[in-house]
């Protein structure tokens, strides 16, 4: 509602309020996505923007808003004639929830009347809805890959398409995408992240006056809505006439060649992906100009437009956090002649802060040209890419040395070792869970799924029906048609008679990591390796859509180092601080891990988990340390969970703990060098122990 938006300007959100506002301006940008933590009003200013839109001309009466001067010839509600009455609404914010089906967002078919009528009876999603509006996405990190295909689709092509065996509907669907996530939850798929134009990182305030008046002002509208409405319409029907004004304006704003040599020096400066960074820019330039009241982009529009546009582009990896260096961006425009005219200062009306309705003041990413306050961090800021930081704090054991145990009987924890970096990442061997699951899509093990490959035909469960399997469908009502009477060409069909395809494709499973951080595991050399490894593994769970968690033990016990989550950044930034030292606790790992997919199951009983032991299958500390860890390991796989031991002994002399570890789990043993996935004998024998251990349990 109109309310919430001064509400959220108060939590320092400049770059935001800027960002949306440029996307009013220009829809061409290619919309928003906001990142932060919880709680920082990133919805409910999002929100507010629906309330700033220019009002929309549509053809009466048609479900998926067509222009009336420019009406889509393809619209299943046309044709439409010339001249009809405009029907004028305000522009939609139309919201997809995270959990939607394919159907409710690009739309449904009537299978059952294109079967017995031969009509295409279509019922528009929320692609259709969001045509000439905003569509936004809640926690858009945690979406389906089937509606990112979908979406993907749609932003690329402006139209969605509907095929259901052979039947084939299309509609124009040319929307604003804006997006929220709380990267602690996850991020996007590259793909997905490149379609936003702008994106912008949030943060609750720190300052204590602001927080106090975000209270007062929530506090306020609680009590009395409108009231509080009222107190705010001044300056939102400001920002409504200029967001107007800038839209007429933009049309004659000159992108002049200097400006465009900027743009394309800073892009390739970055070593951005593609083109889509320049082309993105260069709107984003000419909306900040147009937003200014000026006709020129100037040197200024280019820098802002670049803190805007290009920190989401330049990630190389799941881990890299987005950001911009700044100064590496001024080099680069600074090496340019300052052969443009000075702008004129801009006009600022005041809102009851004193403030200007685009967030203004001295440093708010506005054409000034100044810092933004909230806008991307610095990228010399921002942490290294794991695998590539240097240690810093006590001196670490050298190389080849190990950190002592505590002597038997002593009681004591030998001294911690300071955590060492992880050697470089590779491409990891990919481990499935055996069966067939049922689990959100993925990329690692095999499941029915509503995608892939049609391996059989069902009736439709709980009367709605999935994808239909035509074949089945005729065979079940072909028996029928004499006594039913038919005397058409169509099939006289019945609901009974509809069959829905089954489908085998790939799921996502929980893996969970428990990881020996004891002395044993201690040698610098050792340590970097597993580490090296095990940041393997993230990424190839990123990659395959898992949830991941991590468990360490060492010293007297075991404890939850990361709970599932879809956030492998968050695993790789545990991992990274790990230090090492003490006993070797292995059954409290184990029961640890136990207890945590134990409770897992009952949250998400279909996603199915696979444990990823990295050890050397020592165990110390207790009375029969080894004989307690085989138990503990029996449990787990006297409950059905399928593992992978990853042994990181070294040496000349190997004791084979971790494969017997293995055995007791029921799972394959793997070293660290046979985790790469271009060892072909590594791939061989994988292949075999797999097999082996399938035949084991289906025995």
């Amino acid at each position: 509602m109109s309310t919430s938006y001064p509400f959220a300007a108060v939590v320092g959100m400049d770059s935001l309020r800027l960002a949306l506002l440029l996307n009013a301006v220009s829809p061409s940008v290619g919309g928003v996505l906001v990142r932060g933590e919880k709680g920082t009003a990133k919805t409910t200013t999002v929100r507010a923007l629906s309330t700033l839109l220019p009002e929309v001309e549509t053809v009466g009466d048609c479900r998926f808003s067509c222009d009336p001067a420019a009406p889509d010839p393809t619209c299943p509600d046309g044709p439409h004639e010339a001249g009809e009455a405009p029907e004028v609404r305000p522009a939609r914010m139309v919201e997809l929830p995270v959990g939607a089906s394919e159907d409710r967002l690009v739309g449904a078919l009537d299978i059952e009347r294109a079967l017995s009528e031969g009509v295409k009876a279509f019922e528009p999603g929320l692609l259709a809805a969001a045509h000439r509006g905003v569509l936004y996405v809640d926690e858009v990190n945690l979406l389906g890959d089937h509606l990112v295909d979908a979406l993907l689709d749609a932003a690329a092509t402006g139209a969605s398409y509907v095929e259901r065996e052979g039947v084939s509907v299309r509609h124009a669907s040319r929307f604003l995408l804006v997006g929220t996530m709380n990267p602690e939850e996850g991020e996007l798929r590259p793909q997905l992240l490149d379609r936003f134009g702008l994106t912008v990182e949030v943060a609750a305030s720190r300052e204590t006056e602001e927080r106090v008046e975000v209270v007062r002002r929530r506090l306020a509208y609680d009590e009395d809505p409108a009231a509080f409405a009222a107190k705010w319409a001044a300056e939102e029907d400001a920002l409504r006439e200029r967001i107007a004004a800038a839209r007429a304006l933009l049309p004659d704003v000159r992108l002049g060649d200097g400006a465009l040599r900027r743009i394309a020096a800073v892009c390739a400066g970055f070593e951005v992906d593609g083109m889509r960074a320049d082309i993105v820019t260069a709107r984003t330039a000419s909306a900040l100009a147009a937003w200014a009241g000026r006709t020129d982009v100037t040197t200024a529009d280019v820098r802002q437009a670049a803190l805007l546009s290009l920190p989401h582009r330049r990630r190389r990896n799941p881990f890299d956090a987005p950001g911009l260096d700044e100064d590496r961006l001024d080099e680069i425009l600074n090496g340019f002649e300052d052969d443009e005219p000075e702008p004129e200062p801009d006009p600022e009306p005041e809102g009851p802060d004193g403030d200007g309705p685009d967030g203004g003041g001295p440093g708010d990413g506005g054409p000034d040209g100044g810092r933004p306050q909230d806008g991307p961090e610095r990228a010399d800021a921002a942490p290294d890419v794991p695998g590539q930081r240097q240690d810093s704090g006590s001196p670490a054991p050298q190389e080849g040395s190990s950190a002592p145990e505590a002597a038997p009987g002593t009681g004591g924890e030998a001294p911690e070792a300071a955590a060492v970096a992880a050697a470089d990442p590779f491409r990891a061997r990919r481990f499935d869970v055996p069966g067939l699951g049922e689990g959100a899509d993925g990329r690692r093990s095999r499941a029915l799924t509503a995608h892939g490959r049609t391996t059989g035909a069902r009736r439709p469960r709980g009367g709605a029906l999935g994808r239909l399997h035509l074949a089945a469908t005729v065979q079940a009502a072909a028996p029928h048609q004499r006594a039913r009477g038919r005397s058409g060409p169509g099939l006289v069909v019945r609901r009974d008679d509809l069959r829905e395809a089954v489908r085998e494709g790939r799921e996502g499973n929980l893996v969970l990591f428990v990881v020996d951080a004891s002395g044993s595991m201690a040698a610098r050399k050792r340590m970097s390796a597993v580490k090296g490894a095990v940041l393997s593994l993230l990424m190839d769970a990123y990659q395959r859509r898992d949830k991941i968690g991590m468990i360490t033990f060492r010293g007297s016990g075991a404890e939850v180092a990361l709970p599932p989550t879809s956030s492998v950044e968050a695993g790789a930034a545990r991992l990274e601080k790990l230090p090492t030292g003490g006993r070797t606790p292995l059954a409290a790992g184990l029961l640890q891990a136990r207890e945590v997919l134990r409770v897992e199951r009952m949250r998400d009983p279909s996603r199915r988990p696979l444990l990823v032991v990295v050890t050397d299958g020592r165990a110390t500390g207790g009375p029969e340390p080894l004989a307690r860890a085989a138990r503990a390991a029996g449990l787990l796989a006297g409950e059905g969970t399928a593992s992978v031991v990853v042994d990181c002994e070294a040496g000349p002399v190997r004791l084979g703990l971790a494969g017997e570890l293995g055995r007791a789990l029921g799972g394959p043993v793997v070293t660290l060098e046979e985790l790469r996935a271009d060892s072909v004998a590594t791939l061989v024998r994988g292949v075999r122990t797999v097999r082996n251990t399938n035949s084991r349990r289906a025995a």
